[in-house]
Order: structure tokens, then sequence, then C-alpha cells
């Protein structure tokens, strides 16, 4: 009995919280939604990587319950990041069909893996579901 009274005290304070959460994240697409509109749309080969940033503050107010899809899409991106900024490649120019003079086999090979993993079905779906849930609960798309 003295647990069901502590459960029904608690109860209130926990939805609280997960609507705290849900509003915190919510009001973070919102406000990133133009943003991130823009840098993804503009077509430049880097636009992913600009957009790094945004995908960080909404995954830093993201609930738990997508918290995985939030990892696998920073995780692939910074990766790529890390494996063009240690080969000194500037990620606007690269171009893996002409890399640039200097460019070592091995660099190329942990470039070519880092940005296979941004583009595998992992990273793909979790960006798919990410949008989709934005939909679902906060009933807007992370993208206009």
């Amino acid at each position: 009995m003295r647990r069901l009274a502590v459960a029904a005290l608690l109860l209130p304070l926990l939805a609280a919280g997960c609507g705290d959460d849900k509003d915190a994240y919510c009001g973070a697409v919102e406000d990133h939604q133009q943003k991130l509109s823009e840098t993804l749309g503009d077509g430049s080969p880097d636009a992913l990587l600009k957009a790094l940033g945004i995908f960080q503050d909404l995954a830093d107010e993201s609930p738990a319950d997508i918290q995985d899809e939030w990892q696998q899409v920073i995780r692939s991106l910074e990766g790529l990041q890390q494996a063009l900024e240690d080969a000194g490649v500037d990620p606007a120019t690269y171009d893996r069909a002409h890399p640039p003079a200097g460019l070592t086999a091995d660099e190329k090979r942990k470039i070519d893996a880092a940005a296979a993993d941004v583009g595998s079905g992992a990273t793909l779906q979790a960006l798919s579901d990410l949008d989709q849930q934005a939909r679902d609960v906060c009933h807007t798309p992370l993208t206009v």
C-alpha cells in the first residue's frame, strides 16, 4: 500500500518531466528548423557537416527514446569530419574522384570509410526516424 502511495505521488512528477523533455525538444526543433533547412538545402557538398552543430543541439534536447538515433547521426558525421580534418582536406572542395595532391592512400581509405558510414543504411534510417518522430510528436518536420 505504501508503494502505491509513493508511486501515486511520483507519477505526476515523472509525467511532468517527460512533458518538459518533449516541450524542450520540440522547441529546439522549431528554433532550428529554418537554419537546418537553409544549411541542408544550400547544395554544398559539406552541408551535413555544416549541420553537425544543429544536430548536436537537437540531440542535447532530445528525449531518451531517440538518443540512439541522434548518436548514430552525430557519430557518423563526427567520424567523417575527423577523417577529413586528419587528412587536411577541406570538406567543401573534396572530390573523391580527384583527391588533392598529397593525400595518402590510407587517408583516402579513412575518408571513404567515414563517408560510407554517413551514407549507410543505419545513418539514413536514423535521420528518417528522427524526422518522422519530429513530425509525429512535435507536429513539425526537422526541415521545411
